[in-house]
């Protein structure tokens, strides 16, 4: 297997099995596009004939699936979601084989994938995040093929392109009639936008909608419209929208987290960035809710008005929309309650697809007009590159998400970390897994200090002139290792299990398995 070295250093296969000819990472804006979107086939309805079907197996056998298609999902419902599960039982008791699954993200309750995994019905999984239990299977080998990990703007590139082909997506839908109108508002499982759904409503060769909510036609406002849909299917459940507010988002009273997000502030303060009209971006752990809240003071004691907030969405961020201090909220994933609530009654908190926000292919996702992104991190290293993919101990745990997209198009990006993270150092020499670029990520915000990217010497300069503590982040690295040590290198095999894609295409970084001995 014939190796190239690429723009972050990482040695990437020229072909894998499977997968085929690999394009190296080159540098966040390298790779122009080409060619025209793809689009999904054309369909014929007679007039007046139902949409609706009587149960899932019936859908899969109307829409012709068969050995070796692609399947997609979308994850709203995140850890609450029960359609993945039920969709590929049916699936198994039909006796298809060799599937690839393509959903924007998978959680702890998919564990059930696993033994799909065993018996041959999945052979291959392209999605942005894979969590434990199923994680630590396809670390360890399990899957045939290796997985490909897309952030969220990738996959809607991936999907619009034809690079990945979806035949059949199955969508949950919390609000539906008959004919396919759906929207995510409204319902027992209502759980906001529906915005990674979206794309694949567009370009799935056949659409399925799976709801618990049937209502009367039309379902307004209708996020999927019955062009797109094929076939309608109600079951009992399609999920408990309790299981969105989970993994990643957590509200916090821990002095650490408190910490970062007094020194996160401080440097938005300085930024420059700070003033009316910027925009933001933060994601739903403990320190970036943090942020959110005392930003919010900031603005009120400053009389500072915001353009638009993005991304999933918060309680805090519609607060900062209900105080008057956003313009507008554009939402491709809802985080809590509170926000499910807001989109479905306030027009200026927007629903959007995933190519809309961060698609590097179009004429400008919303992602490029981003000021300031508050971000998450498993590990750094000393060139500034993020992995939030995989653990400590190298097994895939969480997701690649919007980082890459975001990161790339704010004016300055911030990636939130604690120093140490249960006795293990996060700045290290060389992270496990590159699945943000260095080039792109500007500042890193500790418990224990702040260090910036040398490439924006703008913002060193002004964080200088308004006294902040700087350090170089091989300081922090040195700091980090004084009190835990040195970590040692985690071992792998030679087998590759996976590759880590950039938004553009371009393979930033390969998995390989995990060495248990």
């Amino acid at each position: 297997m014939r190796m190239i070295k690429n723009g972050v250093g990482r040695e990437i296969p020229e072909y894998l099995e499977h997968i085929g000819k690999l394009v190296p990472y080159e540098n966040a804006f390298s790779i122009m596009p080409e060619g025209n979107k793809v689009g999904s086939k054309l369909k014929r309805q007679l007039p007046h004939k139902s949409k609706l079907i009587s149960s899932i197996k019936e859908a899969i056998k109307a829409c012709g699936l068969k050995d070796g298609m692609t399947i997609s999902f979308h994850h709203h419902l995140r850890n609450g979601d029960y359609i993945i599960n039920m969709v590929m039982d049916a699936i198994a008791s039909l006796g298809i084989k060799d599937l690839k699954l393509a959903p924007s993200s998978l959680n702890p309750c998919h564990a059930p994938l696993i033994e799909h995994i065993k018996n041959g019905v999945i052979t291959s999984i392209e999605t942005s995040g894979i969590r434990e239990p199923l994680g630590t299977a396809i670390s360890q080998g399990i899957l045939p093929n290796p997985v490909v990990i897309r952030s969220h703007g990738g996959r809607a590139r991936a999907i619009e392109s034809g690079e990945l082909k979806i035949d059949v997506a199955f969508l949950g839908v919390p609000c539906c009639d008959e004919y396919g109108n759906a929207n995510g508002f409204y319902g027992k499982s209502a759980f906001g936008s529906l915005g990674y759904a979206l794309v694949d409503a567009k370009y799935a060769d056949k659409v399925v909608l799976i709801t618990d909510n049937l209502v009367d036609y039309p379902c307004l406002p209708a996020s999927i419209n019955q062009s797109q849909v094929d076939y309608v299917v109600k079951v009992g459940s399609i999920g408990d929208p309790k299981g969105i507010v989970s993994g990643a988002i957590r509200f916090t009273k821990n002095p650490r987290d408190i910490l970062i997000a007094e020194n996160a502030v401080k440097a938005i303060e300085a930024s420059g960035y700070f003033k009316n009209g910027f925009s933001y971006q933060t994601g739903a752990a403990g320190a970036s809710l943090a942020v959110t809240q005392f930003l919010r003071e900031k603005m009120i004691n400053q009389n500072i008005k915001g353009s638009f907030a993005l991304g999933g969405i918060t309680s805090q961020i519609v607060q900062l929309l209900e105080e008057g201090l956003f313009k507008g909220i554009f939402d491709t994933q809802c985080f809590d309650l509170d926000a499910v609530r807001s989109i479905g009654q306030n027009p200026k908190h927007f629903e959007i697809d995933a190519a809309t926000y961060a698609s590097p292919f179009n004429a400008g996702c919303i992602a490029n007009y981003l000021d300031i992104v508050m971000l998450g991190a498993m590990e750094i290293d000393t060139d500034f590159n993020v992995n939030v993919i995989s653990g400590s101990d190298g097994i895939i745990s969480q997701a690649a998400g919007g980082h890459q997209d975001t990161a790339a198009g704010a004016k300055m990006s911030v990636v939130l970390a604690p120093l140490i993270r249960a006795r293990i150092p996060i700045i290290v020499d060389k992270v496990t897994t590159v699945v943000t670029p260095g080039e792109t990520v500007d500042v890193i915000v500790t418990d224990y200090g702040i260090a910036v990217n040398p490439r924006r010497q703008d913002l060193i300069d002004r964080f200088k002139e308004a006294k902040l503590k700087l350090y170089d982040i091989e300081e922090l690295k040195e700091i980090a290792e004084k009190i835990t040590g040195t970590p040692e290198r985690i071992k792998f095999k030679d087998k590759i299990i996976g590759v880590v894609q950039y938004r553009d295409g371009s393979v930033i970084d390969v998995l390989r398995e995990v060495d248990d001995a």
